[in-house]
């Protein structure tokens, strides 16, 4: 009779979960990837009040969608399957929640497909819409380097992401009262110019989802929680973390 090689046998399972972990991770990076178009499609669509592009935008957010809930399924059936432990349980829970933060980026590059194949009809001038452009690139170069840095693991990168939701944030503010001056000088330019600070805000919000990605990585590779912390006091941390090491290990 035959003896069984166990140990042959727990390599061959250790090493199909280690790609279950890493089939994961590639498919948040896919998502990713099918977001950040999304989202650059979305705000060429608005700039330059391309209607059919916009109705492209909105048709591919089931894409994004249907993504999220098979992530979502196969970190559950890890979770039931593996139990995985420290470092591999950080990434299935840090995967959770970033596809969810994806998704909101999708539901809201979804609203800029919309709106751009119905602004589209009216009529406006170019220069109305140009800190819209700008606030848009600044948001879609976030999400990019958020993604990069989950890539990589990289939470210096993510730190120095997550510090620009500032810049975007007082974009917003200065928008805000640009659109004011706008309807004060003409009332004729509400509804429009509403439909502007909307989408503003829009991007705002893909900035503090690509800000909570970046919070993901942190926790993923170092275990901490910073969500409630300021950027200054995580690096402060992690300085504090690394120096400690060093120390430690002579």
């Amino acid at each position: 009779m035959a003896v069984m090689d166990t140990s042959d046998l727990s390599h061959h399972i250790h090493s199909r979960y280690n790609a279950e972990l890493e089939g994961i991770r590639t498919g948040v990076l896919q998502m990713g990837g099918l977001v950040e178009q999304q989202l650059q499609n979305g705000v060429k669509a608005i700039v330059g009040g391309d209607s059919r592009l916009g109705e492209e935008v909105a048709r591919q957010d089931h894409k994004v969608n249907a993504m999220e809930v098979a992530i979502d399924e196969d970190c559950s059936r890890v979770l039931a399957t593996r139990a995985p432990t420290a470092s591999d349980l950080r990434l299935i829970v840090a995967v959770i929640k970033t596809i969810t933060d994806l998704e909101r980026i999708g539901d809201e590059t979804e609203k800029l497909g919309h709106a751009a194949a119905r602004l589209s009809k009216s009529d406006r001038t170019a220069d109305r819409y140009r800190e819209l452009k700008h606030i848009g690139e600044l948001v879609a170069e976030m999400v990019h380097g958020a993604l990069d840095a989950f890539a990589r693991l990289d939470t210096e990168a993510a730190l120095s992401v997550a510090r620009r939701d500032r810049v975007i944030d007082e974009e917003y503010e200065v928008l805000q009262r640009q659109c004011i001056t706008f309807m004060m000088e003409d009332p004729r330019a509400i509804r429009r110019t509403l439909d502007v600070l909307s989408l503003a805000r829009a991007l705002e919000r893909v900035g503090d989802h690509a800000k909570n990605i970046c919070e993901y990585v942190v926790y993923m590779v170092l275990g901490k929680d910073i969500r409630h912390l300021s950027i200054e006091d995580v690096e402060r941390q992690i300085v504090a973390a690394r120096a400690s090491k060093q120390t430690g290990g002579g």
